[in-house]
């Protein structure tokens, strides 16, 4: 398996027993931390096991960080090796359809060397939609013998997210929903805004009505007309709190735009600081 962007339904059941295959469940609910782990107890893909947002995919919160701090690398490596993965394995996350946590696995992935990694699109909506098969027994794989070989480089810090605001040559491209990158509203961090000279491009622009990806040429054209002629090795992207950011990262690749980089604390981590600058109001 080449794919390393999104993966179809239909060519990941192809690929069922296929001995480097590992696939992980990433499902999971801001709202409702518990419901991810109960829906993969009442059924998921053949073998595939779960990774929890907070708990797997996440570092304990602290006074400066954002909500969704990145583990250590050695950390997230030790956890990769309990479920089974490789250095050659082919990696496929899914969560329930839009991609938004599957995709946060994807770039984590990523960001410790490994490149063979595919979201599924349309994840479990989609698996279920053709009646591919599910099931509840919890697979205990044998140990891996994944290796982290670090690309600190596909992230970004908030000091050069600082120097982006006022550097022309460079793209900061907020991944939330319009009313919270303007500060209409703010449910979730303390400050309500975006940061200074960031360009809305919310990650649910990037699929179709049913969840999945929309088709490469439009997805380029959208994302293109967001980096407003930067290229996209100089577009820093966030959200949040360093998740939705990823699925938008994910799409930039998917439509052959690679090289932008994640700010992992995103918004909360930005806006917990009030010496950093906040604006509101439209993408300028």
């Amino acid at each position: 398996m080449s794919i390393r962007t999104v993966i179809q339904a239909e060519a990941l059941a192809s690929l069922r027993g296929d001995p480097r295959l590992r696939l992980i469940d990433c499902r999971f609910d801001l709202a409702r931390p518990g419901y991810g782990r109960d829906a993969y107890r009442a059924g998921h893909l053949p073998g595939a096991v779960h990774a929890d947002l907070n708990e797997d995919l996440s570092a304990a919160v602290t006074a400066t960080s954002g909500r969704h701090p990145l583990p250590a690398p050695e950390v997230l490596a030790a956890r990769l090796r309990a479920w089974g993965v490789d250095a050659d394995s082919h990696v496929v996350a899914y969560d329930d359809g839009n991609g938004a946590y599957a995709a946060r696995l994807w770039w984590m992935l990523r960001w410790l060397g490994h490149d063979d990694v595919a979201v599924l699109d349309g994840g479990m909506l989609r698996w279920r939609q053709l009646g591919l098969p599910l099931a509840e027994d919890i697979p205990s794989p044998a140990a891996g013998n994944f290796s982290a070989r670090p690309r600190p480089g596909l992230a970004a810090s908030a000091a050069e997210v600082l120097a982006a605001t006022t550097d022309p040559a460079a793209c900061l491209l907020d991944a939330r929903a319009p009313e919270r990158y303007r500060g209409d509203a703010e449910p979730i961090d303390r400050v309500a805004g975006h940061i200074p000279g960031a360009r809305n491009h919310p990650f649910l622009a990037s699929l179709d009505q049913e969840g999945r990806f929309l088709p490469a040429e439009a997805l380029r054209a959208g994302l293109e007309a967001s980096l407003g002629g930067v290229a996209p090795a100089s577009a820093i992207a966030y959200c949040g709190s360093g998740v939705t950011a990823c699925h938008l990262l994910l799409a930039l690749e998917h439509a052959g735009l690679a090289g932008a980089r994640l700010y992992p604390g995103s918004w909360s981590e930005w806006s917990s600081d009030p010496s950093r600058p906040v604006a509101t109001g439209a993408t300028p």
